[in-house]
């Protein structure tokens, strides 16, 4: 299996003005080989593909020493391919019949990264004292955060060194063999039902809060977003403004990532069968009352990583058909008729009143074992409620 590992990097003074040069020299690179193809399709009205481009550019880089010189052979191919997978997808989604948008010109604010093969062109190093660098060529090396140790048996395939908000990364990829997966001496199911008032209905009775990141700091993006706002356009003022604006989304961003995490990697620990719903978010990202809190609440980076962590841990992740799941009840299988507004569930037939999300949760867990005939009720983590058959 493929994993990204990302470390911050501590440059030098130096070694960030060299860092910048390349990101200059890479962006350069990426709308040079943009213009060319764009010419040679309006003089010859042929495209060019990627080997002609590599070779004429091949060519150049032992001409120019001082500009694409300084650049790596094969960080220069991995740019290249990436044009050429932007045509290769715009010309895709055309014969589809879709609206794509052509390739663009980047300009320094839409360019922020540079790919390399790992041990051509960069290279993770250590000292005697077990203090780890990151060696990037023609840049040297830099002091990094090894906050999180690669294990023995894995291997470095691809590294993508890039810039957020002034601050330098590497994302190291490394391909990790499957571990063979240990069976659960006590196995246990959940069914989970995903919300926005809470973030998480458990079927064992227990609600898992909704912190809404990003309406706590409203407030505080507004203000910073006004004072951007009046800056004068192209100064170094507004430029400032907006990258306090973009520093503070990514500290949203970064409490959103930690908490999912977190409450992901407990699910996958706790549990040997998970139930989700098998939901699709347009609905609720293009809702005009729905779309900021969908957005807030991270549902979709929260399934892709219940995924990858239910396959490490051995995890089974069932995905349902969400229809109904809030409208029958769990305890007699009568279908109860409510709309969104109510939040508790009242069954006229067998009395059973509890929350909606936490009825929608054990109707999840039903269906998932449903799915999973080797799974019986006495596996089910499922507090003062009787199993649906």
């Amino acid at each position: 299996m493929i994993r990204t590992y990302k470390y911050l990097l501590r440059p030098t003074s130096e070694q960030e003005q060299s860092l910048d040069y390349l990101l200059w020299q890479s962006r350069r690179l990426y709308n040079v080989a943009l213009e060319q193809r764009i010419n040679a399709y309006q003089e010859t009205g042929k495209g060019i593909n990627y080997q002609a481009q590599w070779a004429h550019f091949r060519d150049m880089r032992h001409s120019e020493p001082e500009t694409f010189g300084k650049l790596n052979a094969t960080s220069m191919q991995q740019l290249l391919r990436r044009l050429d997978k932007a045509f290769s997808a715009f010309f895709r989604r055309l014969k589809a019949g879709e609206t794509p948008g052509f390739p663009r010109f980047k300009g320094r604010n839409r360019f922020k990264s540079m790919e390399y093969t790992y041990s051509d062109g960069c290279k993770l190093r250590s000292n005697e004292q077990g203090r780890f660098t990151f060696y990037v060529q023609n840049v040297g090396e830099m002091r990094m955060c090894y906050h999180r140790a690669i294990p023995e048996n894995a291997s470095i395939k691809h590294v993508v060194v890039k810039c957020v908000n002034n601050r330098w990364y590497a994302c190291l990829m490394i391909e990790v063999p499957d571990r063979p997966i240990a069976p659960r001496t006590e196995p246990r199911a959940i069914g989970v039902d995903v919300g926005l008032k809470s973030l998480l209905a458990l079927s064992d009775g227990s609600l898992i809060e909704n912190p809404r990141w990003l309406r706590e700091s409203l407030a505080e993006l507004r203000v910073v977003q006004r004072k951007a706002s009046r800056r004068m356009k192209g100064s170094n003022r507004r430029r400032k403004a907006y990258e306090k604006v973009a520093k503070l989304y990514e500290h949203i961003t970064n409490q959103r990532g930690d908490y999912l995490q977190k409450i992901t990697n407990t699910l996958v620990s706790k549990y040997s069968l998970i139930g989700i719903e098998d939901l699709t978010l347009a609905f609720m990202n293009r809702n005009r009352s729905l779309a900021l809190s969908s957005h807030d609440a991270g549902l979709g980076m929260f399934r892709q990583l219940l995924q990858y962590k239910a396959e490490e841990a051995g995890t089974l992740v069932v995905a349902v058909n969400p229809a109904y799941t809030s409208q029958v009840c769990s305890g007699c299988g009568e279908i109860v008729q409510k709309d969104l507004s109510v939040r508790i569930h009242e069954c006229p037939s067998c009395g059973l009143v509890l929350d909606r999300d936490m009825n929608a949760a054990r109707n999840i867990l039903s269906l998932a074992l449903q799915k999973q005939p080797g799974w019986g009720c006495q596996d089910v983590t499922w507090a003062a409620a009787p199993c649906v058959s």
